[in-house]
């Protein structure tokens, strides 16, 4: 059974430097909870530094399938569970529940790589029945996290992907992306490649607050350009957009990621999913306690009184005054600055099962 860090709610605001959230809230599966106390002898916790554990997990399928009817992709490859970035609002922070893990810290520094999926994945697109279309990667969390510059699964992954001439697409925040550049560029070369930086705030100081170990804004905006000035087809994520927090900078973002070279945009209204609800609450009366309850507030007017609201088509646009807003304003900045032309669709002609090597057929 996975060890994970006990919920010691404030206790952790000093301990958790560098990391989104200073809670460790027991999943929504478990059936006991534990809460740490100060007791008044000013003890630190001996688990205070809240080192990152990256652990190694085997599965049997590489490929994630969904029937999400507002997705415009149906299978994902996500390299990593868990994710350093550390990002407060990430809708992924649920998924450790399913470990026997929390969504707080525990997602943040209990990482699970997955060293078989450049295998797994070659034999599932080995398969005669196999229907290529495209993939999109870090979907869930992101492919190029710190974990990505140790174990390299990712790239692994971009090679089989080339190899097989297969179509996929990619959304990130890290500028590690950019040591793939070879082989992204060769990628849009034959027509295979698109993707999405996100950039959820020009404020390095609010950046360092929501999403603490990604890369600084203006260094994404610098990963636009790089792959911009490869001819790799790069659009901006403007995401997620939070009411009294961060939406006033719509239009700035959209412009920045234009001049960097960005040809698509998109953008999101936050999503608070599960635990996710309370780790934000708690992170903006935390880091933002003049303004927690107007945000809260328009979230809720753009969630039908609610956090939160799962069904397909609103979940990621909201209702409302305070959303329709927000989508006017997206619609009216992307037709201005040209980023609502369309860009070529994947292709799959190309797609074809190389030979197997030499080596390989020697093993027979």
């Amino acid at each position: 059974m996975n060890q994970r860090l006990p919920d010691a709610g404030a206790l952790l605001s000093t301990a958790t430097r560098g990391r989104g959230t200073t809670r460790n809230p027991v999943g929504r599966f478990e059936p006991r909870s534990t809460v740490a106390v100060d007791d008044g002898w000013g003890q630190e916790p001996s688990w205070s530094a809240a080192q990152t554990v990256v652990t190694d997990e085997h599965g049997k399928s590489a490929l994630t399938y969904n029937q999400s009817p507002d997705l415009d992709f149906d299978r994902t490859l996500n390299p990593y569970r868990g994710c350093e970035h550390g990002c407060i609002y990430c809708y992924a922070r649920p998924s450790h529940g399913f470990l026997g893990l929390s969504a707080g810290l525990d997602f943040e520094t209990r990482i699970f790589a997955k060293p078989d999926a450049p295998a797994l994945l070659e034999a599932e697109l080995r398969k005669p029945a196999y229907k290529p279309a495209l993939v999109l990667i870090g979907a869930n969390t992101d492919a190029w996290q710190p974990a990505e510059r140790e174990r390299g699964i990712t790239r692994q992954l971009l090679e089989n992907l080339l190899e097989f001439r297969h179509p996929f697409g990619f959304i990130t925040k890290s500028a590690l992306i950019l040591r793939d550049l070879d082989l992204l560029s060769e990628a849009a070369r034959l027509g295979l490649c698109r993707g999405y930086v996100t950039v959820t705030t020009l404020q390095p100081e609010l950046a360092r607050k929501l999403e603490p170990r990604t890369a600084a804004p203006h260094r994404r905006l610098e990963v636009i350009a790089e792959l911009a000035a490869a001819a790799i087809p790069v659009g901006v994520m403007a995401a997620p957009m939070i009411p009294a927090l961060n939406d006033h900078e719509l239009e700035g973002i959209l412009t920045a990621a234009r001049e960097a070279g960005a040809q698509r945009a998109g953008y999101i209204l936050l999503r608070l999913p599960f635990e996710i609800k309370d780790l934000f609450e708690n992170w903006l009366h935390d880091h933002a306690p003049d303004r927690a309850q107007r945000v809260l507030s328009l979230l809720r007017q753009s969630r039908e009184g609610q956090l939160n609201n799962v069904e397909f088509g609103l979940r990621m646009r909201g209702t409302g005054p305070v959303a329709d807003l927000l989508q006017q304003r997206f619609s009216l900045m992307v037709r201005r600055l040209g980023l609502d032309t369309g860009w070529p669709a994947p292709t799959t002609e190309q797609f074809a099962v190389p030979a197997r090597c030499k080596r390989q057929l020697e093993l027979f």
